[in-house]
């Protein structure tokens, strides 16, 4: 049987006070998160963006392994999965980007992000950037809707209730983690394209803080905590749908917290890498090895071109010291080949993990 979501653009909502509690917990937990960035605000934020792209994506069941993702990430030849990954990282940052730029959420934006999401795909590619004109829905069979979890509303009801939506995103008048959740499960529940739906969806919940300034230089990593139980995550999405809109709501929230603090236990393991490496590879003061080490918290993968413009050496003369850090373990070839080699920072890389199991309990 079709849903219709029913039109949210002047609704209110008013929290129970358990998830009111937890509703502040999270707006401070958040915008602590993004003011004790720093000075590494840049390295920050790339790796709670790879988080947030990898965990997503892997809620969708899209994943690879990780010298495959950094591959990708430099545009080296990587499998689809992992291209798909980065596309994905682009378009989070695209959306959460445009909100911050334009201090609102368009329909344009959300069109910009599934278009770099999906551009590549193999099969989806041509719809790409649009709404579906197709009927979609979730499980049953590829065939039939017959038994599936849930039937969107039809195709030519998608440009009404997206911009519907689009009003409801932009208010002020809510708190900003409820109308973050709110807006991502009536996303989900709207099911505007033929494929992306979870990933842009989960997108726009860092859309909606950084338009409402929560966050205003990093992605809080609610994915992970997400992908740590997602059956929980589905289930609350679901009971969204019958109009139980408080329990996915107070979800989100506490979510938000559980993704904070993890994050930040991850943060304190990449601050000390710098040290470590320079106490592995010892390091001329002032040399090419010193500075390609300080720029890997920021740039974890890294071709010879980028690594030379970092030491300001010549490309000839970077190898010598991209082979010394390999050999003292900070860094490690991600390419087998003579041609087109890369290196990367794997604890930086594998931090992603460890920021995962954290939250999973492991």
């Amino acid at each position: 049987m079709v849903s219709l979501p029913p039109l949210i653009a002047a609704q209110d909502y008013y929290p129970e006070k358990d998830t009111l509690v937890a509703l502040e917990e999270a707006a401070v937990a958040v915008a602590s998160l993004d003011a004790t960035s720093g000075a590494r605000m840049a390295a920050i934020s790339g790796f709670l963006l790879r988080s947030e792209s990898v965990s997503s994506s892997k809620i969708e069941h899209v994943e690879a392994p990780r010298d495959d993702y950094a591959r990708a990430a430099i545009g080296i030849k990587a499998s689809a999965n992992a291209r798909s990954m980065v596309a994905a990282t682009d378009a989070i940052q695209a959306m959460i980007d445009g909100a911050g730029s334009t201090g609102t959420i368009s329909v344009d934006q959300i069109l910009k992000a599934h278009h770099l999401l999906r551009k590549d795909d193999p099969v989806d590619f041509t719809y790409a950037g649009r709404f579906r004109d197709v009927q979609n829905w979730i499980g049953g069979s590829d065939y039939s809707p017959r038994n599936a979890i849930h039937v969107p509303p039809p195709p030519e009801l998608v440009d009404d209730l997206m911009a519907d939506l689009i009003v409801f995103s932009n208010r002020v008048d809510l708190p900003v983690i409820a109308q973050a959740a709110i807006a991502h499960a009536h996303f989900e529940s709207v099911h505007p394209f033929t494929d992306g739906n979870g990933r842009i969806g989960r997108a726009l919940i860092g859309a909606v803080c950084r338009r409402r300034r929560l966050t205003t230089g990093t992605v809080t990593p609610i994915a992970s905590a997400m992908v740590a139980d997602v059956q929980q995550y589905f289930d609350l999405v679901n009971a969204y749908r019958t109009g139980n809109v408080d329990p996915f709501v107070k979800y989100l929230a506490v979510s938000a917290v559980r993704a904070t603090d993890a994050a930040r236990a991850s943060i304190a393991e990449l601050e000390e890498l710098p040290g470590i490496w320079e106490e592995a590879a010892k390091p001329r003061r002032g040399s090419a090895d010193e500075k390609i080490i300080a720029a890997l918290l920021e740039h974890p993968v890294l071709e010879a071109h980028t690594a030379a413009h970092i030491a300001g050496v010549t490309l000839n003369a970077v190898y010598a010291s991209l082979d010394r850090l390999t050999e003292a373990g900070v860094i490690a070839p991600i390419t087998r080949s003579k041609r087109d080699r890369a290196w990367a920072a794997t604890e930086v890389l594998d931090e992603v993990d460890r920021l995962n199991a954290r939250l999973a309990g492991k």
